[in-house]
């Protein structure tokens, strides 16, 4: 029975773990933290509930095919609900505009603010249809190591089709005139922390999934996938240790051997799994010596993604009027993304995103569970500059007509020093890379390691990149890939 250690007990590392577990390996899982999931994190407070991310769930199927291919019921574990009208978004001048699953409600809506838009929105559809369809059969299941591999004679037509030249917001004016319109669409950039006005159109197919596929809520909280994904992964016989880190990846000849554990051990094992953000694990866990590849000048020079300032805020009334996917939007959305990424500074006037979990599900919390995130860039912050930017978020919603202040019964801060500490992110950012340069967006540090034989990554670092659905991918592609090294086949 072959050995595997994972280091990392996220949603890409219990995806691989799963599939190799179910083949007979012997997989151990450590994770420096005390709950499964990575930033899939439940967060308690006084009775009140809140899921840290990821609020937004497509591409169910992924989650469930973990299980259900491992010869388990999904829905054992966790159930979805869709969501139709989705997202509630609101305009600096009051006006609201809802995005919903179903194509003629939609067009509806923006026939209030955007006739040609609504006029050109099953086009619209059509074209991020393609693009997804394009990026699911070439790309998302597959391990690529080099530029080579893209251009191999099958890929390289659907690579020139999912337009990697053009960018997201210049795509999105193909099909919408209004500029709070365009805001909406090109938001979709942030959920692989890029900006819409330097990331490839490629992206754009995200508003296939939410706006044909449908948005969809776990019953119970979203980080009911990564509970799952761990009691079954303990149940197949997979060992976990949570709340224990491990300092050092053993190299031997140019192959990874094992690991050495935060409290000295060794342990051997015939592949090691890093799921974790690629360029800490790398400087952290491997001798600069046996990665010439990635020596520390070349991971230092990365461009990290958005972080985020987050607020949990426990409201002791509920609100009627908040949706479970809401966004206030900042009246200039360009200006916002320069001050992040050219800047390095917090928005002066951010867009506010709301996930308000209780607003479908009562249960899952007393009163209203607020989320509240900002788009923030990767650095440290004083506790001084954290409270004023609390409050100034605070003034916005109240000023908007959202009472939290008087309401407030809970809360806890995030900044992006706190996500640094907390996950191990690279500079404290969510996705790891921005994928504004070519070689961020579609050659992102790959499964395999260049320099290290039986070495693999998976997670929203590699590819297929960023986002709930990919890292999971990621975690069955690599489980693929030793599974087809050994010979053995997936059923």
């Amino acid at each position: 029975m072959k050995k595997v250690i994972i280091v990392g007990c996220g949603l890409g590392g219990l995806a691989a773990g799963i599939s190799l577990q179910s083949k007979g390996y012997h997989v151990t899982i450590f994770d420096e933290n005390l709950h499964p999931g990575g930033k899939m994190m439940p967060v308690e407070i006084d009775g009140y509930s809140f899921d840290f991310g990821p609020n937004t769930i497509t591409m169910p199927e992924v989650f469930q095919s973990v299980i259900n291919d491992a010869g388990g019921d999904a829905s054992k574990y966790f159930q979805f609900e869709r969501l139709v009208r989705h997202t509630k978004n609101v305009f600096h001048n009051g006006k609201v505009l809802y995005q919903s699953a179903d194509p003629m409600e939609m067009r509806k809506e923006l026939e209030k603010f955007d006739p040609y838009g609504a006029a050109h929105y099953k086009e619209y559809l059509k074209e991020v249809g393609k693009l997804y369809k394009l990026a699911e059969n070439g790309f998302f299941y597959r391990v690529f190591g080099s530029w080579r591999d893209y251009l191999a004679p099958q890929l390289t037509a659907s690579f020139i089709k999912v337009r990697p030249f053009e960018k997201m917001a210049h795509f999105h004016r193909r099909f919408f005139r209004d500029e709070d319109v365009l805001k909406v669409f090109n938001r979709y950039a942030t959920y692989i922390g890029s900006s819409p006005f330097s990331c490839p159109a490629t992206f754009s197919l995200i508003g296939h999934l939410e706006m044909e596929e449908g948005v969809y809520y776990t019953n119970g909280g979203n980080t009911k996938i990564a509970e799952g994904f761990y009691q079954f992964f303990k149940e197949l016989g997979g060992t976990v240790h949570l709340g224990e880190k491990v300092k050092e990846i053993v190299v031997n000849g140019k192959r990874a051997v094992g690991v050495v554990t935060g409290e000295g051990e060794r342990l051997f094992a015939h592949d090691v799994i890093v799921n974790g953000d690629f360029i800490t694990a790398t400087k952290d866990l491997i001798k600069e010596k046996d990665r010439p590849s990635h020596p520390d000048r070349k991971l230092d020079s990365y461009v990290p993604s958005i972080s985020a300032f987050v607020i949990l805020a426990g409201l002791k009334t509920f609100q009627e009027s908040v949706h479970h996917h809401q966004v206030y939007f900042t009246k200039d959305y360009e200006r916002e993304f320069k001050e992040i990424f050219s800047k390095k500074q917090l928005p002066n006037d951010p867009t506010i995103y709301i996930s308000h979990s209780a607003a479908s599900d009562r249960s899952v919390s007393k009163g209203s569970n607020l989320f509240i995130l900002v788009n923030a860039p990767a650095v440290k912050l004083s506790e001084e500059d954290a409270l004023e930017y609390k409050e100034k978020i605070y003034q916005t919603l109240e000023e908007k007509g959202l009472s939290i202040r008087q309401q407030l019964e809970v809360e806890r801060v995030f900044t992006p020093d706190t996500i640094k500490r907390k996950f191990s992110a690279y500079k404290g950012s969510l996705y790891g890379l921005a994928s504004h340069r070519m070689t961020e967006a579609f050659l992102r540090p790959s499964n395999v390691s260049k320099d290290i034989e039986h070495l693999f990554y998976v997670g929203g670092t590699t590819h297929p990149g960023g986002g709930s659905p990919m890292v999971t991918i990621s975690g069955r592609n690599v489980a693929a890939y030793i599974l087809e090294r050994d010979g053995i086949v997936e059923q």
